[in-house]
């Protein structure tokens, strides 16, 4: 009796493990069939230096160089360059990956992998090394397109990244640290990932094992796929920490398809400054929900102003695509071709409004200045801001807006982030017109209800949300 249980739990735990063995994926046929089209990408710079290398016993071309200047990390022994040392001309190497995109010799990676280059060598599976074109690359968006003369390559092929779903299997194909044709696996992590200074592409997080070389290589879904490509990872050491940001395939070939017709990217443009909704600010603006993009500034001249934008307006849909986040907005501008008249679906002071704006074409440079500053010191009001109104000259770099110079801050809106040198332009969607009028309506706000004062920094115009917690 005791011998037959234990042959039926054998059975069951090998029955079981065959189970779990059946339900892992095998990525064996995934690498046999794409790892053809994953190609090396080196990159050579004429670097101004110091003679002796930053790393003992290392030249200065080795790819240890590429880990520290790519994640910013201090090089031991000091940097070259350093003040006083004697300069000299040195070539600097690094290593990143790239995948063929057409059978004639067309090659997608990061723009960041080839910026700067004097000269870029791919490398195929089969050893062949080519020496490339740069076709364009986009910094925005960090992709870049290169050529090869070359035929009859090998070629990905590319999948539709919105299909993805959140756990679903990825596997990455790349050079990391310079090791040819490496593959790594995960999950997609998250879908639609904003990240700070990149807001043109909603990027696909995975905790696959993402380092330094691996940059501009594929990311396939189990169907051998292009998905994306990998483009940056967070870390505080340089190494993987499984969150790694990979650019939705799509987004690349629309780029890489400008790139090829005219060696440049058009997008389009409103020329506003944009913040998240959160719930503060939804209820200083009477709103049920905290979604859509909260227009913080205009620009002057810009297709916004002549479109009818205002501040304060919040942007729930723009050309047919909703905006449930203010990172949708930027990706949905750009896509509109600029000349085009799109439709903005706007929410301005309760009231919904659609508005026709001919977009604009993105600039290439955008403008930063710094804020004015004072030194006098009037009375503090009841949400801690010390304010004066503005000079003439001060109005003048304004274009002639009113508006209060905060000279210090405290309390509830120090904690809010307003700091000395901001202007405050509005509260509650109402332009201020003179410190009288702002300190009138600032009293007449309810201790424990939330105001949004509309603050312009630099270039920059935001609206911050602070509770009043003090009476009149």
């Amino acid at each position: 009796m005791i011998r037959n249980l234990v042959t039926v739990l054998a059975l069951s735990l090998t029955l079981a493990g065959q189970a779990v063995a059946r339900d892992l994926p095998d990525f064996t046929e995934l690498a046999e069939k794409q790892g053809p089209a994953v190609v090396n990408i080196s990159i050579t710079q004429t670097m101004q230096s110091a003679a002796a290398s930053p790393f003992p016993g290392f030249p200065n071309d080795e790819g240890l160089s590429e880990l520290f200047r790519r994640f910013g990390i201090p090089a031991p022994g000091g940097a070259p360059g350093a003040p006083g040392a004697p300069q000299q001309e040195y070539k600097s190497s690094s290593l990143g990956s790239g995948f063929i995109i057409s059978s004639d010799g067309y090659v997608l990676t990061n723009a960041h992998v080839v910026s700067q280059a004097d000269e870029v060598i791919v490398k195929l599976h089969d050893k062949r090394e080519f020496k490339a074109r740069i076709i364009g690359s986009d910094k925005r968006t960090d992709v870049a397109l290169l050529k090869i003369e070359a035929t009859g390559l090998p070629k990905v092929t590319t999948g539709d990244p919105s299909q993805l779903k959140v756990g679903e299997w990825v596997a990455a194909i790349g050079s990391p640290f310079g090791l040819e044709n490496t593959m790594t696996a995960g999950i997609v992590s998250a879908k639609g990932r904003a990240l700070p200074q990149e807001n043109f592409v909603p990027f696909i997080q995975t905790d696959v094992a993402i380092n330094p070389g691996n940059s501009g290589g594929p990311l396939f879904n189990l169907r051998g796929e292009v998905v994306g490509i990998n483009s940056q990872i967070y870390s505080r050491s340089g190494g993987s920490v499984g969150l790694s940001f990979a650019i939705p395939i799509d987004v690349a070939i629309d780029i890489s398809n400008q790139l090829k017709a005219s060696g440049k990217i058009t997008r389009g443009w409103l020329g506003i400054a944009i913040q998240e909704m959160n719930a503060e600010l939804a209820e200083s603006f009477g709103m049920k929900g905290a979604g859509g993009a909260l227009v913080a500034g205009i620009e002057k001249g810009s297709p916004a102003e002549k479109g009818g934008l205002e501040p304060g307006d919040v942007i729930l849909k723009f050309d047919g695509k909703p905006i449930t986040t203010s990172s949708d907005l930027p990706r949905a501008v750009a896509a509109v071709k600029p000349g085009k008249t799109a439709q903005a679906e706007v929410l301005r002071k309760g009231a919904a409004k659609t508005l026709n704006i001919t977009v604009g074409n993105m600039p290439d440079a955008e403008e930063a200045a710094s804020a004015p500053r004072e030194s006098a010191k009037p009375e503090v009001n009841r949400i801690g801001l010390i304010l004066r109104e503005l000079t003439p000259q001060q109005k003048k770099q304004l274009n002639g807006q009113n508006g209060l110079l905060v000279i210090d801050a405290q309390g509830v809106a120090a904690q809010a982030g307003i700091r000395r040198g901001d202007v405050v332009l509005g509260l509650n969607n109402t332009e201020v017109v003179s410190l009288d009028q702002f300190n009138k309506q600032l009293a007449a706000v309810a201790a424990g209800k939330s105001v949004a004062l509309l603050i312009k920094r630099g270039e920059n115009t935001l609206y911050v949300p602070i509770k009043v917690t003090t009476g009149k």
